[in-house]
């Protein structure tokens, strides 16, 4: 579709805005609105299977707090990462944040087993390669982190950050050298999620999980969960986004500094295919040891 012709669109319904919409209410063009969203990826449409864009009212908030804050002699850049950190992602999902922002990305019906596999292998890789990562791991429940327990304390040896859920935490201490804690409150969807999520500039993976529904009477390891994983920079950056929002809720003191670091794009960078081959690998072995 031809920018230029966006503004001929019809009306929008409901809660949504045209780019016109918008470019009225916050007083920035919509050349201008267009511009931020190609360079700093901010605001966010939705797109209509026209291609369209729609916004939510919540934009033409955002929009103003950047205008604010740029008349206060900020960057544009930094004013526009500050005002996107200010919202939290649409859903309290990681699963369900890359699946609505990331459609292309295949779901996939996988045993446990495997799941455990993929999580190795890219907790490895990233513990191998990444410099000082930020690091997500949603485990469901205390008992199914205890086995990975020795992996996640190495992991937050070398990570920037380490988090990681569960629906509760057991008392005693936490281990001052190990991931921090985050309890999931009783209605939260990552309640039922497993995911891992590696975000540094040198090296991204991610893997979302969420359980079907129907499986208590079934064998741990043959839990089925339906998966999606990438190496993309950006949905891995989402992802963490969503994370680090979970655990801002959780009361992890740590996780606000998380959002306002996360809150800015991903620098450009092209996936090296040597990094996926390697990450390919790992997970071969430890499909071939655990299956």
């Amino acid at each position: 579709m031809d920018q230029g012709t966006e503004s001929a669109q019809p009306p929008a319904v409901g809660g949504d805005l045209t780019i016109g919409d918008l470019a009225r209410r916050s007083g920035v063009s919509p050349a201008v609105l267009r511009m931020w969203e190609s360079r700093h990826g901010f605001p966010v449409p939705r797109r209509l299977a026209s291609g369209h864009r729609r916004y939510a009212e919540t934009d033409v908030d955002l929009v103003r707090q950047v205008l604010r804050r740029k008349d206060a002699g900020i960057r544009l850049e930094v004013a526009i990462a500050e005002a996107a950190a200010t919202t939290p992602p649409e859903s309290p999902s990681v699963f369900a944040e890359l699946r609505r922002r990331h459609p292309a990305l295949a779901p996939h019906r996988l045993r446990k087993s495997t799941l455990i596999a993929l999580s190795w292998a890219i907790e490895d890789e990233c513990c191998a390669v990444a410099e000082r990562p930020v690091l997500f791991g949603a485990f469901q429940r205390p008992e199914f982190y205890a086995p990975s327990a020795p992996r996640w304390h190495e992991l937050a040896r070398v990570a920037r950050s380490a988090v990681v859920f569960a629906d509760h935490w057991d008392g005693g201490a936490e281990d001052a050298d190990g991931p921090v804690r985050a309890a999931l409150g009783p209605r939260a969807p990552m309640r039922r999620e497993w995911a891992v999520v590696c975000d540094a500039f040198d090296a991204t993976a991610c893997l979302s999980a969420w359980e079907l529904p129907g499986q208590s009477t079934v064998p741990d390891r043959e839990r089925v969960f339906e998966a999606v994983w990438t190496v993309d920079p950006v949905a891995v950056r989402d992802a963490a986004r969503v994370a680090a929002s979970v655990a801002a809720d959780a009361g992890v003191l740590a996780a606000q500094s998380l959002l306002y670091e996360l809150a800015e794009s991903p620098a450009p960078r092209a996936t090296a295919p040597t990094g996926v081959t390697a990450l390919f690998n790992r997970v071969v072995a430890y499909v071939d040891r655990l299956v």
